[in-house]
This record gives C-alpha cells, sequence and structure tokens, in this order.
C-alpha cells in the first residue's frame, strides 16, 4: 500500500517513545512505501486535496532515522491510507487540516476519521460519559469556576484544548490563585477552561490504556515526579508496567464500541483511579511503551486492522 503521514517534523522524533515512528517502521517492515509531509503543506487544490513531502523511508538509528527523498506534490487520494498525527494544539490550523482530510472520504482511508477527531476533542468526548468521569464543569465565567470550587474544593484548572500537560494547576482548598489565574488564561486566549475535581490516586499514576478498533489491549502507568501533580511524560512522568482492571475493563466496554463506529483505530485513554478523564483521538501516544513492557506488537495490530478494513 502507498502510506502517506502527516504529523510534524519526523527528524525530530524519539525513536525510541515516538507513536508516529513506530507505525511507519512496521508500515515499511510489511512492505509498504511510505511519504512524508507537515500539515502546513498541506492544500486543497480546485478539487483536489494535495500535499508537498518527501519519500519516506526509516530505521533505528537515533538521529539518522528517517531518510527522505526530494520534495515532491502529491494527490493524497492516490494514497490507500494517511495518518493524521501531528501534535495538538487543537486549535484552527488543526481543525482545518480535518476539513481538508474529510474530502478524502471514498478515496483514501484516513486514520483516525478525520471528522471524528474534529468533533471530538479530548476533553469534550468524554462528557458523554458523565458515570465514568470526575465531576467537572467547561466555563469561561469567573464565578461559574470559582462555584465549583467551592463545591469540590481541591481541583485542576486546565486549558480546555491544551496537551501534555502544558498549563496545568492544582488548587487546593488554600490556593488563593483561581482569578489571577483566570486573567492570566483570558488574557491571551477566547477559550474556555476546564476544571475538574482533583484525584488524589494521580499520586498512584495516570494510567493509560491503548485501544485498537475499541478493544483494549493494554496499558502503562505514568507516575508524576516528586513534588509534581503532572504525569505527562513530556514533563517528567515515569512510564510502568500496569495491568487492566475490571474497572478499566468496565470503561472501555462502555465506551469500545462507540470508538469503533466513529472510525477512531488507534486511541489512549487516560484513566485515574476510578475515572475516565480523556479520550485521546488526536495524536495518541504510548505503543513503544506499551510494546517494552508487555512484549506484543502494537503497531501491529494497529496494521492488522487497517489492511483487514481494505481488503
Amino acid at each position: 500500500m502507498k502510506i502517506a503521514f502527516q504529523m510534524d517534523p519526523i527528524g525530530a522524533v524519539d525513536i525510541n517513545a515516538d507513536s508516529s515512528f513506530r507505525l511507519a517502521e512496521e508500515a515499511q517492515t510489511r512492505g509498504h512505501d511510505l511519504f512524508f509531509y507537515t500539515p502546513d503543506h498541506l492544500a486543497y487544490q480546485e478539487g483536489r486535496i494535495t500535499a508537498r513531502g518527501q519519500d519516506l523511508s526509516v530505521r533505528r538509528v537515533q538521529g539518522d532515522h528517517a531518510m527522505l527523498g526530494d520534495m515532491r506534490e502529491v494527490d493524497l487520494a492516490d494514497f490507500d491510507v494517511i495518518w493524521l498525527r501531528q501534535d495538538p494544539p487543537f486549535d484552527m490550523h488543526y481543525i482545518t487540516s480535518t476539513h481538508l482530510l474529510d474530502r478524502l472520504k471514498g478515496q483514501a482511508f484516513v486514520v483516525n476519521d478525520p471528522f471524528w477527531v474534529r468533533n471530538s476533542p479530548e476533553k469534550l468526548l468524554v462528557l458523554d460519559f458523565p458515570d465514568l468521569t470526575p465531576p467537572t464543569t467547561i466555563a469561561r465565567d469567573l464565578e461559574t469556576i470559582k462555584a465549583f470550587k467551592a463545591r469540590h474544593g481541591d481541583v485542576i484548572l486546565k486549558p480546555l484544548y491544551g496537551n501534555g500537560g502544558a498549563g496545568v494547576f492544582r488548587l487546593d482548598t488554600n490556593d488563593r490563585n483561581l482569578t489571577s489565574l483566570h486573567e492570566l488564561f483570558t488574557g491571551f486566549s477566547r477559550e474556555p477552561l476546564i476544571v475538574q475535581k482533583f484525584l488524589p490516586d494521580v499520586s498512584n499514576g495516570d494510567k493509560r490504556v491503548i485501544l485498537v478498533d475499541g478493544d483494549p489491549i493494554g496499558a502503562i502507568n505514568r507516575v508524576p515526579a516528586p513534588g509534581e501533580t503532572r504525569s505527562n511524560m513530556h514533563v517528567g512522568g515515569r512510564p510502568e508496567k500496569i495491568g487492566l482492571t475490571s474497572r478499566d475493563q468496565e470503561i472501555c466496554e462502555k465506551i469500545g464500541q462507540r470508538l469503533k463506529e466513529m472510525g477512531q483505530v488507534f486511541v489512549g485513554i487516560d484513566v485515574i483511579g476510578d475515572y475516565l478523564t480523556e479520550i485521546n483521538v488526536t495524536s495518541p501516544t504510548g505503543i513503544q511503551e506499551l510494546e517494552r513492557f508487555d512484549g506484543i506488537n502494537v503497531a501491529g495490530r494497529i496494521w492488522d486492522v487497517i489492511e483487514a478494513k481494505l481488503a
């Protein structure tokens, strides 16, 4: 097959952690042809969806891991699979790319389905499952946020469309910074904020469960660094081997069929204690860590699903 990766610059990735690199490596092993482009080179041209990029081959040599051909323009309708893999932020640049890729429906298989990626931001899709999530409020209005904090005392405040742990604040019962943080966030963004009841279980880790075509295949635990609330590996969280609990299975059973129907082949959900906190569909991570901990070929399972859908 002909496979295109829409992603951030591949030369900068960590080959021992990056999930897009691992997906490309597995595709190459299976004999597929690879093409790479960044989202700023995606275009609509008089009825065609095109991209300017380079033929790609990969190898597991950090710093010399991506061999790229000459820059050329391609018609994306000529490809079998297109991976939507650039990292958030989930801004209008990201949203526009999903609109353009959505026009390839029936011509190329885009993973994950861009219509539902656009309509299922990580912190909003979970609102469809209130029995699985901690108490949550989404608002820009300060008085609404203050009222939530008054009810729950110890809370987490963060940007609704943030990623990688950026801008995440814990405000405990003694904190006096809510108004200042609200001024800070609303001063540079028109977006709402999300505030959730703080879950003490985060000290034991924030579990990333990976689902392939709606089915859970394993999990890794991300433990915050000492003195840190955030468990994201971008900010020093430590990955650990962990299994799936009965509660994890219950959560996956309740959301799995929905994800499958939405064409979300590769999804990473975040679970703290007994609560689902995020459903990551834009550019989930965790493949390589899970492969090392559990000794399974996660990328292979993802490609098995895609190849079966296209067979």
